[in-house]
């Protein structure tokens, strides 16, 4: 039987200034937002929220060199495709490395291994720019999700919970009733999974969200991603430190927005490994 230990006072205090130290800097961000430029530089600072919000929104919207809306906007639909193939081909071939047999297997799921320790990105680069330079993609949003929409850490990692969460026995169950292999996984291994699918899905949700070399270089100014739609309002209004957190506060939004829809099951994906070990 597992014990359950409570934690003592000083534990106790130890997380929570660890909670306040983590959150307050967000917190002071969404603040800063609701404030005026000569309210963010008074001393001390203000700790409330304040009535400028719709203002310093419609600043930040107004602002033409960012086109912060068409970079908001094109993240969304980046971040969302790249996440909805990485974990649809993750899972597939999770599955296919974790429960079936097939030549050449462990070979394949070496040279992914590979892969996720060379830095492909900031190596292939140039060969990637001229790639899309002859697909006339450059200044495309399509240009920063094809690169993208496989990843070789999601494979490991959906092989790894695959062969740890579908015991091969419901495998076997399923090809004795008659179960296809499509089937199997519809009906076996997707809602077996769903914990290690929920936290891939954030992470490759965040890493695409916060990817900023490579649509800085492959995407023109005027249809940008949201991270360089903030590089350029730093540029532009590097001095109005309201619009700056207003910008920022923004963009994480739909990050935290991912995390409440997809908590629960993110947070039982984090501790299953836990809970086994």
């Amino acid at each position: 039987m597992n014990r359950i230990w409570d934690a003592g006072p000083l534990t106790k205090a130890v997380l929570a200034f660890a909670l306040v130290l983590s959150a307050f800097p967000i917190y002071y961000m969404f603040i800063m937002a609701t404030r005026t430029n000569s309210e963010a530089i008074e001393t001390p600072p203000p700790l409330l929220p304040g009535g400028h919000l719709g203002e310093n929104v419609q600043r930040l919207l107004a602002a033409e060199d960012a086109h912060f809306a068409t970079g908001l906007i094109n993240s969304i639909i980046v971040s969302t495709t790249v996440t909805v193939s990485v974990v649809l081909v993750s899972t597939l071939a999770g599955f296919a490395f974790a429960k079936l047999r097939f030549r050449g297997s462990k070979i394949l799921l070496g040279l992914i291994l590979v892969t996720m320790m060379v830095p492909l990105q900031q190596m292939g680069i140039v060969p990637l720019y001229e790639m899309m330079v002859t697909l006339g993609w450059t200044g495309q949003i399509q240009a920063v999700i094809l690169p993208f929409l496989v990843n070789g850490f999601g494979v490991f990692m959906m092989t790894q919970y695959t062969t740890q969460a579908v015991p091969d026995e419901l495998i076997e169950a399923g090809r004795v009733d008659g179960a296809s292999t499509m089937r199997i996984y519809a009906s076996v291994v997707l809602p077996a999974v769903r914990p290690g699918m929920a936290v891939l899905a954030l992470l490759t949700f965040m890493q695409n969200w916060n990817e900023f070399m490579w649509p800085s270089i492959v995407l023109d100014p005027a249809n940008p991603v949201v991270q360089t739609s903030i590089a350029a309002l730093n540029q532009a209004h590097g001095t109005d430190y309201v619009m700056l957190f207003t910008g920022t506060a923004a963009s994480v939004l739909p990050l935290f927005i991912v995390f409440i829809v997809f908590g629960r099951q993110i947070v039982g994906g984090l501790m299953e490994g836990a809970v086994k070990a």
